[in-house]
């Protein structure tokens, strides 16, 4: 028999999505480090939650830890930021949804991974088209992997309030990884207060704009609720 379920501080626990009721169930584990082997870990966790997965479940997880795990965070001491990253990031527009790549330590990460050539034509043609009052170019442009930098912030669980990340390597590898451990569909979620963004599937057939409906409130929290993956459930 299954635990008693709760919810995260300040979250619900369910949500209504096409008049149908899904559960959100937050999963806590201990610490992500560096080489961890998140599907054995959230394996365990599900476990020690006395969480047992049925049919028709659908994990969702948080892409930092699995970046964490897979030797993708860096302390912002230790990324050497470059004059052409200092330059350049003083035209990035600071966002409340997230520190992003408008630090000099991110916005180096986002040269390490695309490349400086690629990240100064991103940076030309979308300030053409910002100027144009058209957001996103930049992006488009740089690629999915620079759009899921994300950096050092208050709000994150320490030690990795001072670390910067980039994204899974392979999103739906990792997806896959977990889906094969645990026996069920898996999505990689970007997800903060502010915003959702699926950015990785174990199944083609998982309907991203359901996940983005039924996770809209960040049910896993954005602090130290040390959650980061958790199981949707449709209510019966």
């Amino acid at each position: 028999m299954e635990k008693e379920i709760s919810p995260n501080p300040e979250k619900k626990l369910e949500i209504k999505v096409d008049e149908k009721t899904y559960l959100r169930i937050p999963v806590k584990t201990p610490l992500i480090l560096p080489e961890s082997d998140y599907p054995t870990i959230y394996q365990k966790a599900l476990t020690d939650a006395g969480v047992i997965l049925q049919n028709n479940d659908i994990i969702f997880a948080g892409e930092k830890a699995i970046a964490i795990a897979e030797g993708r965070a860096w302390h912002k001491k230790d990324i050497r930021v470059t004059p052409l990253a200092r330059f350049l990031v003083r035209f990035v527009t600071k966002s409340k949804r997230g520190v992003g790549i408008s630090s000099p330590e991110t916005f180096q990460l986002a040269i390490n991974e695309a490349g400086a050539p690629r990240i100064i034509l991103a940076a030309l043609i979308g300030g053409v088209f910002k100027l144009l009052r058209i957001r996103g170019v930049f992006y488009l442009l740089a690629g999915r992997q620079v759009a899921m930098i994300d950096g050092a912030a208050d709000y994150v669980i320490p030690p990795y309030n001072e670390y910067c990340s980039l994204g899974p390597k392979d999103p739906d590898a990792s997806a896959r990884r977990i889906a094969k451990k645990l026996g069920v569909p898996v999505t990689l979620v970007d997800a903060n207060d502010y915003g959702i963004q699926v950015i990785g599937k174990s199944d083609n057939a998982i309907n991203t704009k359901f996940i983005k409906k039924v996770i809209r409130d960040n049910p896993l929290g954005q602090t130290n609720e040390q959650t980061p993956f958790g199981v949707i459930r449709k209510k019966l």
